[in-house]
Order: C-alpha cells, then structure tokens, then sequence
C-alpha cells in the first residue's frame, strides 16, 4: 500500500479547446420529492470543468430539473408508479452512455425495486467510468459484496459509512485504522475505486491510499455529497485517472466546504452553496 498526501495535477485546459474536449457526463438521478438531487450533482459537474452534461430524470420532474439550471441538458426516462426511474429506461441509458466519456448514477433515485435492476444492470454493462453514490450504493447493497466484482468498466463508489457497512455486510467503525483497512481491502477484492466519506475521507484503488484532509462538520448536510458525485464524474470526463480523479474531487469539494464555513459558518453552510465556490477552488488550483 502506497500513503499519498500529494494532489494530482488539475486537467489541463488547452487555449484551443471545445466543449469535446472536456468531456460529456450523464448523470442519472432524481425521483419525485428528490428532485434537488439531480439538480445539485449536475451543477457540480459543470463547475467541476466537463464541457456537456445530460440529466437523465423521471418524465414527471424533468421540468423542475431544467428549470434549476439551463447549462445542462436534459433526458426524460420512463418512471415507476412511485416517480422513480423505471427499469425499462436502462436500455435507454446504455445507449445514451456509449456517446458518454463518464456516468454517474444514483442521487435521490429512490429505491424501488425497477430502479435496483437499473442501476444493476448498468454497473454491470456500462464500459464508461460509473461513478455510483447514494441510491446507486443502495441498489448494489442487497446482492453485495459479489456483485461489486461484476463491472465491465472502472467503477467509483461513494458511500457514507453506513452504505458502506451494507456494501460489506460488516460493521465499520470510526476508528481511522479500520476505515482505511476496510477500504483498502474492499477496493483490491472488487478491482474498483473507493471514496468512504466521513471526517478524513479516505480515497484508495486498494493499492494506493489517500486520507483527505480538507472538509469539516458543515457538509454534513443534505445534498454535500450529490455535489461530490457529480464534480468527481466531471474531473473523469477530462481524462482524470479514477483514483486520481476521485483524490482531487475529494479534496476540491472538502476545500470549498472550509472556504465556505470560514465566511458562512459551518451550521449555516448548505449543499447548493458548493458548486459556486467550486470556482474559487480552481483559481486556488491555478484553472
């Protein structure tokens, strides 16, 4: 196991560039009551650099998801009874993600039983990068831990402890040494990246181990990491590694919760003030 402190350089911007070339992202996110979700992650992605970004939502929110932003575009999936994505959507999305350089799946989906066969039938197919957070997680969880070997692509995983303690079917402590054992273990047994959130994120391909220092208790709030789920998917849009794209996402969306908490304080930071100040963080980054 290889400790890293050091950040990965930023992708680069050439002066000649296009929207192609930083990339194009899908995210597929959002249920009815959840809405926010979609809208967060897909802001993050376009502060986080990717020249176009798709939303794929639920028929019935998708004018509530356009309206929160007009920089993205929009895909409207068939939905559940319940206002969630509906299985039949995911020949819809393999489609639409082989023109893709990255998906990402998960927020504020819901868990009905059509969205778990999705999300599992395109962490199994998808070739892309998948960056998977939330309800993803929770789609994987019940048939964990053997599906999460079964990928045909780089696979990024994004739980909290406690979706992590349902990936591994195991307790997960506090303790700093068992969290970055466990991940460690569960990255090299699954071929796959692993981001476990919480105080000191830890970031690890099961090789190589990251524990992040920036962040602080202000982004323990809803929706913090549906803006990490869609800025890390930007950063591999733009050519980024999955461990490293993963690594700097982790400490861009960390450093823009202290930014925030030292002007806003940290009871009163919330999830949609992150995308902003990810601007901020560039300029630190030199970008």
């Amino acid at each position: 196991m290889r400790r890293l402190s050091e950040l990965p350089s930023p992708p680069p911007r050439p002066v000649d560039a296009h929207k192609g070339t930083f990339g194009r992202v899908l995210l597929v996110a959002g249920s009815v009551g959840m809405s926010g979700a979609a809208v967060l992650a897909g802001r993050a992605a376009l502060r986080g650099g990717a020249g176009l970004v798709y939303v794929a939502v639920p028929r019935s929110i998708l004018p509530i998801v356009a309206a929160g932003e007009p920089s993205y575009l929009t895909i409207p999936l068939e939905e559940t009874e319940a206002g969630g994505p509906a299985r039949s959507a995911a020949d819809l999305l393999l489609a639409r993600a082989a023109e893709m350089s990255v998906v990402a799946i998960g927020p504020g989906c819901g868990r009905s039983p059509e969205f778990v066969r999705l999300a599992r039938k395109l962490y199994r197919d998808a070739p892309q990068p998948l960056v998977i957070d939330a309800d993803g997680l929770n789609a994987l969880a019940a048939a964990a831990p053997a599906v999460c070997s079964r990928h045909a692509g780089p696979r990024v995983l994004t739980p909290h402890p406690g979706e992590f303690a349902r990936l591994t079917q195991a307790p997960i402590t506090a303790d700093p040494a068992h969290r970055e054992t466990a991940a460690l273990q569960f990255a090299a047994a699954h071929g796959l990246v692993l981001v476990l959130k919480g105080a000191r994120t830890v970031v690890t391909d099961g090789e190589r181990l990251f524990v992040n220092p920036t962040g602080n208790s202000g982004l323990a709030t809803g929706g913090t990491g549906d803006v990490l789920t869609g800025l890390i998917a930007a950063l591999l849009a733009q050519g980024m590694e999955p461990f490293e794209g993963a690594q700097l996402g982790v400490w861009m969306h960390g450093r823009a919760g202290d930014l925030l908490a030292a002007e806003r304080s940290q009871p009163g930071l919330i999830a949609s003030d992150l995308p902003e100040t990810l601007c901020r963080v560039w300029k630190e980054l030199g970008r």
